[in-house]
């Protein structure tokens, strides 16, 4: 959704480090076992880490059903989907929406735009700035504050506005403080290169700093985005964390040329 509280100071939180060699660290999922992501620990929170090479998978945006109407959960979209033949490595909510379950900022599916950018200012977190676009344009990904990616003047296959940028060119969002009590659990999206992505939730509540730091000093990626916080949900063979609201635009990551593990769950 659109609401959130924005982080404030509190100066008496502390970070516990906690060594931890884990499967991001190791190596990345494995891609011969259908399967994308993996528990990852990070200053004492706990994450999914989705890892996508679009060299081997591909992204797809996913907001209303064959009938026109909104999906409004992972549940319903994965029934659509498997009922076509498709399984994918992981479903995710992609972005903030309106009570209708529109995006509320840009959003291109399958090459056609079908929400303008938004621009304006206003409360809440898609309008703390700067906000940006994950997109997927000639097959590699990025992530551009939304400014400088209208000013490009892009044609992507795929694209969705959010905000805050949790990361912008390997530093923290200005306006994030240090610390903060505002805590959530949250979902982004981080780029590390045209083609590795990284889709992240929280397995439980973090502040904004925290997670901006999961994808800055763990994930390495110089630009990251935030989706969401609170109606976060992910869907993944034996992974399902769910929010509590019907949601708008939801990504789906999947293998070129061959399907994915079937054991996607359909609740």
């Amino acid at each position: 959704m659109i609401r959130e509280s924005i982080p404030r100071r509190n100066g008496s939180a502390a970070l516990v480090i906690l060594a931890w060699s884990g499967v991001i660290a190791a190596a990345p999922p494995t891609v011969a076992q259908g399967r994308a992501c993996a528990p990852v620990s990070h200053e004492g929170d706990g994450y999914i880490v989705c890892q996508i090479d679009l060299r081997v998978h591909r992204l797809e945006l996913f907001w209303r059903d064959r009938k026109g109407e909104p999906f409004g959960s992972l549940g319903a979209l994965n029934r659509q989907l498997q009922a076509e033949g498709q399984r994918p490595l992981f479903t995710m909510n992609a972005g903030m929406y309106h009570a209708a379950l529109d995006p509320v900022g840009l959003y291109v599916e399958n090459g056609r735009q079908i929400v303008k950018a938004s621009t304006t200012n206003g409360p809440g977190n898609f309008h703390m700035k700067p906000n940006g676009v994950f997109f997927v344009a000639n097959g590699k990904a990025d992530i551009l504050e939304t400014g400088q990616f209208l000013k490009r003047n892009i044609r992507p296959e795929i694209a969705t506005q959010s905000g805050p940028m949790l990361v912008i060119n390997g530093k923290l969002h200005p306006k994030f403080p240090s610390e903060g009590v505002s805590r959530k659990v949250r979902n982004g999206v981080g780029v590390k290169d045209a083609d590795t992505v990284y889709f992240a939730i929280s397995e439980g509540a973090v502040t904004f700093t925290d997670f901006a730091k999961l994808f800055l000093d763990r994930l390495g990626t110089p630009n990251a985005l935030f989706l969401d916080g609170s109606v976060s949900s992910i869907s993944a063979p034996g992974i399902e964390r769910a929010g509590f609201r019907a949601l708008g635009p939801m990504i789906g990551a999947f293998e070129r040329g061959r399907k994915s593990d079937p054991q996607l769950s359909t609740r």
